[in-house]
Order: structure tokens, then sequence, then C-alpha cells
């Protein structure tokens, strides 16, 4: 089984974002979105 990990703070969530988790959805068996905390967003 093959897992991706796709990490970011996703502020906000894009149509790029969601292109790469597509992509990635085709080449893992399972894809991971991992949520971070960045505060020098605001």
């Amino acid at each position: 089984m093959k897992i991706g990990f796709y990490a970011g703070s996703f502020d906000p969530f894009t149509i790029g974002h969601l292109h790469i988790v597509s992509s990635a959805c085709k080449l893992f068996d399972n894809v991971v979105i991992g949520l971070g905390v960045n505060p020098k967003k605001g």
C-alpha cells in the first residue's frame, strides 16, 4: 500500500492545492492531508 502525505497551512485551500491532491490520488492508494498553522499568515 502506497500512502502519500501533503502538508501545509492551506490558508486558503485553493484550486491549485486541489489539483495536487487529485493528482496524488492517482499515484497513491491513500493521501493524507496534514494541516498546519502558520502564525505569520494573517
